[in-house]
């Protein structure tokens, strides 16, 4: 699967997934600024607002169930700790400790937060631009954070970066790698939105949409670009 401007980056399905539980939305921008966030970024600003006035129900409880039970599997439970990263973002967005990180992971963070599905973004030079979606493998784990604490993948929908003619774990709905994480010196992104199966729908391409529009709007992201498969 490929996104629509000549093959630039793509995600692919690991077969073993089938019937996969998981729609992927693909979004890549070149050229992007990235400014460390000290303020609320403009864009972000009435979506909280929406999110406190609307409260736990801002993301419909069948949209997160639905998220949940795309990632149950094998040893993995969707829960405490495990939770899908959007969760965490409406939390904190309740709890008015949003994460203000940097322009690009802002984006990502918002967009997540507003649809509800859990979402990746990375350095796109890092991880590489051909991705694979597969479980985690038994012994699989990366660190995730500056002081050194790692996941354990095994069982978790994870997404990998092709380097040196190799699949390397990056990012999974939950936490994503330190080690392709979007830097200061960062100019190329992917991100990926997961959403399940029964959730996609037309939905998944507007939301990849608005997750562009934003990387260009807010990060001055010179060229910008999205997939899903109902763009083939």
């Amino acid at each position: 699967m490929s996104d629509p401007l000549g093959g630039m980056c793509s995600v692919d399905l690991d077969p073993r997934l089938s019937p996969s539980p998981v729609v992927p939305g693909l979004v890549w921008a070149e050229g992007v600024r990235v400014v460390p966030s000290s303020l609320t970024p403009p864009f972000l600003l009435p979506l909280l607002d929406r999110v406190r006035q609307a409260g736990e129900d801002f993301v419909p409880q069948a949209v997160r169930d639905s998220v949940r039970a795309m990632l149950r599997f094998g040893r993995y439970k969707p829960s405490g700790r495990g939770k899908p990263a959007s969760e965490f973002l409406l939390r904190a967005a309740l709890a008015g400790e949003f994460p203000r990180v940097n322009g690009p992971v802002d984006v990502n963070n918002a967009v997540s937060l507003e649809s509800g599905l859990p979402a990746s973004i990375f350095d796109a030079d890092l991880s590489g631009r051909e991705l694979l979606l597969r479980r985690g493998e038994a012994g699989e784990a990366y660190v995730f954070n500056s002081s050194g604490q790692s996941i354990d993948l095994e069982d978790v929908l994870v997404v990998c970066g092709r380097r040196d003619d190799a699949w390397r774990p990056c990012g999974n709905p939950v936490k994503d790698a330190m080690a392709t994480k979007v830097q200061s010196g960062t100019t190329n992104v992917l991100a990926v939105l997961y959403a399940p199966v029964g959730e996609a729908g037309s939905t998944l391409g507007s939301w990849c949409i608005r997750f562009a529009e934003l990387l260009s709007l807010h990060c001055g992201a010179a060229r910008t670009g999205f997939w899903t498969p109902s763009s083939d």
